[in-house]
């Protein structure tokens, strides 16, 4: 489940100024396309939407109109120059934010396109009572030693390592001073490295799988056996009530009776939400949203559509059709369905006619048939993005 509390106030840099010779071609690795978007963008809008401000982007010297159009229509970040170093193209990102200079920083390497948010929560924790936060994984496999011509020298304490991963948290302060006294020859494997710090003051937090850095030709391709799309379904009932707003499939409609609920009782963009995160193995609404949590009493459904979209984006999917099926006796559904297509469009991130919203009666069966309430199905397919 995705982290949705609130986070505290912070800054981040995302290091895209490299080659990317390893993945082949002539365009950088930073700017290809991975499950259908650039893979700068990923990490780019997964750190604004977290709430990343200032957001420092650094790309190389010549490379401003490959970045721009990988981010077009993307807004609150700005590009900074790096240098011939990852190192000082980090410093060069730290140097860009000391005039209104942030409490916190993460920087992170735009070849980690999927970065999940409950990372950036514990990283953004830890720094409560450390100078710096990094993730990391135990290491599962036994550890040799290199020596000559390819032999085994020696073996290692797995115990002891793990794999570090982006992004890195920091006091701002802390991180940019440490770069400014860097004396170091060769270039630092990690900004971690390059603080310097004493034992214990670079707290270890837990990673993710998710966080693979994408390197080889083969990590942009779409993985083999994964499934070229997924269906999900869902259903939801609502209580018809006086005094209630009635809200169906994001539209507010002018009727006599509401929907009574937790929030607004959307029962349509319910049944959509809970399909698409089905269609991803990723519960279901009340699993993300508890109605025991008072901060979405009264809330507007679409942002509960919104989180499972972006979910589904996460793991690879887009939104390939919806189709729900609004039952009630009343009100009429007719003179409000384009509406409510055009605002479930807008919600998922769709095309229109990707949209399909219809109704039904009971023909005066059952609670609805009674009016007593109103039901929705639907049914998501989501296609996977090469």
């Amino acid at each position: 489940m995705a982290e949705i509390a609130p986070l505290p106030s912070f800054a981040a840099i995302i290091v895209a100024a490299g080659k990317g010779l390893r993945v082949g071609g002539d365009t950088p690795k930073q700017f290809r396309q991975w499950r259908g978007r650039p893979l700068l963008r990923h990490s780019v809008e997964t750190l604004l939407e977290a709430g990343a401000q200032p957001m420092i982007v650094v790309v190389a010297g010549g490379a401003d109109d490959d970045a721009q159009q990988a981010l077009a229509g993307c807004k609150g970040y700005r590009f900074v120059t790096g240098g011939a170093t990852r190192q000082a193209s980090v410093r060069a990102g730290l140097e860009a934010l000391e005039t209104d200079a942030p409490e916190r920083v993460l920087i992170h390497d735009a070849a980690r396109p999927d970065l999940p948010r409950a990372v950036i929560a514990r990283l953004l924790k830890a720094l409560d009572n450390h100078v710096a936060a990094i993730p990391a994984l135990s290491v599962v496999d036994s550890l040799a030693i290199a020596g000559e011509n390819g032999t085994m020298a020696g073996a290692a304490e797995r115990d002891a390592m793990r794999r570090v991963q982006t992004p890195q948290a920091f006091r701002y302060p802390a991180i940019l001073n440490a770069h400014r006294r860097w004396s170091g020859a060769a270039d630092a494997g990690d900004d971690a490295q390059v603080l310097g710090a004493q034992p214990g003051s670079i707290a270890l937090v837990e990673g993710d799988e998710r966080l693979k850095k994408v390197t080889f030709a083969q990590d942009l391709e779409q993985p083999a056996g994964a499934a070229a799309f997924r269906i999900g379904q869902g259903f939801d009932v609502h209580r018809l009530e006086r005094g209630e707003e009635l809200w169906l499939c994001g539209v507010q409609i002018d009727h006599e009776y509401g929907l009574a609920g937790h929030s607004d009782a959307d029962v349509a963009l319910h049944a959509i939400t809970d399909a698409v995160l089905g269609a991803i193995g990723e519960g279901d609404i009340g699993t993300h949203f508890p109605p025991s949590d008072e901060r979405w009493a009264g809330a507007r459904s679409g942002q509960f559509l919104q989180h499972a979209v972006h979910l589904a984006r996460e793991a690879g999917c887009g939104i390939g059709n919806i189709d729900c099926t609004i039952i009630c006796e009343a009100p009429k559904i007719g003179p409000h369905r384009a509406a409510m297509r055009a605002e479930v469009a807008r919600l998922a991130g769709a095309d229109e006619s990707a949209v399909s919203v219809k109704a039904t009666t009971t023909e005066k069966l059952g609670f609805t048939g009674r009016g007593e309430g109103i039901a929705a199905q639907a049914i998501v397919a989501l296609r996977a993005l090469s």
